[in-house]
């Protein structure tokens, strides 16, 4: 039976056929490991195939083996929760919408502090440099005439970001605040370079202008509950 299963005719079918279904897989680790059967399959066929193995076939399926392992490992260390910086480990929840490999990028161009001083962060009408986000604290906004403080935690300049525009509003952060800020052009041009990561980021943004939007009152409609 054993030898039936090994002989070349049966192990280049196998190969073959879960090689097929391997690019049909979209999940990243569900491709790999199937790479990783049919691999070992053309491997063993390589052995068979002939009176005398087939050692240059052999040489090159076995680093592929190899590539597909250093693959698999990859993929396991971007999504594992060690992978996450110990010193932002507190604000991961709060970016749910990365996986902690696409977090641990992501923090790499970040500055984080906390407001000694109050600083106007963002003036209406101009473009920000920094895309910031608030952890801790509340803020203040300004639109026009209208004032209002924002709790955070939520971003502030993530309009202009996603539009690369200019401020809807003046922004002052008291002191006390804590912030993470990125560079606009910088995180920018980071995210350009991986579509998943982008796609991910603009996603948490998003919620973000969408909670802004669900809790947001008009200044008349306050006016008229007062």
């Amino acid at each position: 039976m054993l030898a039936q299963l090994l002989s070349p005719s049966v192990l280049i079918v196998l190969a073959g056929g879960v090689q097929i279904c391997g690019y049909l897989l979209i999940n990243q680790t569900q491709l790999r490991l199937t790479m990783l059967c049919s691999t070992t399959l053309y491997i063993l066929y390589y052995f068979n195939v002939a009176e005398t193995p087939l050692w240059g076939a052999i040489a090159i399926s076995s680093l592929t083996l190899v590539a597909i392992l250093i693959g698999l490992a990859a993929l396991y260390a971007r999504n594992a929760s060690w992978s996450v910086p110990e010193e932002h480990k507190d604000i991961y929840p709060l970016f749910d919408e990365l996986i902690p490999g696409d977090f641990r990028k992501v923090m790499k161009l970040a500055k984080r502090e906390t407001i000694s001083e109050t600083q106007i962060v963002t003036q209406e009408g101009v473009a920000p440099e920094t895309l910031l986000f608030v952890s801790k604290g509340t803020f203040a906004v300004q639109k026009g005439n209208v004032r209002f403080d924002v709790p955070g935690p939520t971003f502030i300049g993530e309009v202009a970001y996603l539009r690369n525009s200019t401020s809807a509003a003046t922004t002052t952060l008291p002191p006390g605040t804590e912030v993470v800020g990125w560079d606009r052009a910088t995180l920018a041009r980071h995210t350009k370079m991986s579509p998943r990561l982008k796609l991910a980021f603009d996603a948490l943004i998003s919620r973000d202008l969408a909670t802004k939007v669900s809790l947001a009152v008009s200044p008349d409609a306050e006016r008229q509950n007062a």
